[in-house]
């Protein structure tokens, strides 16, 4: 079976030679009026994948703008999607992804309804394998520090080997070896890389430390 379209675009290209590392840098909170010199920032440092979560201020307007401001450098998503409306209102600002706390089918079919790539949030096998059948691209183990490394290389084994499996939430980048090892394929970067309040030179230099962090584990 092939890949799926936001599974290949994250993990290989959005367009031929363009690749992404494996962190979504999660921005709660960000305000409109910041969001494209955030976005610039993580992408200048090497962050391509920006999940703006819907419960900051004005979300679709720090969505709209971003994709605005950087196009096909980047993509831009959103995260604490609970509702299929909100699915909508996300396409229709301009995200490609659609990121939830939960493992709701019918967020996650209507995000493939409309061509966006689905990151649900999962915490047990039978979450992820609900997400799996329902469409999912890829899974976000979230709250991740609960389980572990040790739960998700348990889970890792009876899940499909092309399904990206992402780490959110306590994950910092003194954890990336032992979650890769576990057989995590990315991580969702929070309050680390982000949290309101924080300049764009701060932001700039978290970023700079999960690139290395993830570079080194991942080349």
């Amino acid at each position: 079976m092939a890949p799926s379209y936001v599974a290949e675009q994250i993990t290989d290209a959005v367009t031929p030679g363009k690749k992404h590392r494996r962190l979504i840098a999660i921005l709660r909170g960000v305000k409109p009026s910041e969001a494209v010199d955030m976005v610039r920032a993580l992408v200048d440092a090497g962050i391509t994948m920006i999940e703006v979560p819907l419960n900051s201020p004005e979300p679709l307007k720090s969505i709209a703008a971003m994709k605005d401001a950087v196009g096909d450098a980047a993509l831009i998503g959103a995260g604490t999607v609970l509702t299929v409306n909100d699915v909508a209102n996300v396409k229709e600002a301009g995200g490609e992804f659609v990121v939830s706390p939960n493992c709701d089918i019918e967020v996650i079919a209507k995000t493939k309804e409309l061509g966006m790539g689905s990151w649900p949030g999962v915490l047990t096998p039978t979450e992820c394998f609900a997400a799996i059948k329902a469409g999912a691209d890829g899974l976000k183990i979230f709250p991740a520090s609960i389980i572990g490394a040790e739960g998700i290389k348990a889970m890792r084994a009876v899940l499909p080997a092309n399904m990206p499996v992402y780490a959110v939430g306590g994950v910092g980048p003194d954890d990336f070896s032992v979650y890769a090892k576990a057989g995590c394929d990315g991580f969702g970067l929070g309050s680390g890389i982000y949290k309101p309040g924080m300049s764009v030179a701060e932001v700039s230099d978290a970023a700079v430390r999960y690139v290395n962090a993830h570079d080194a584990v991942f080349g």
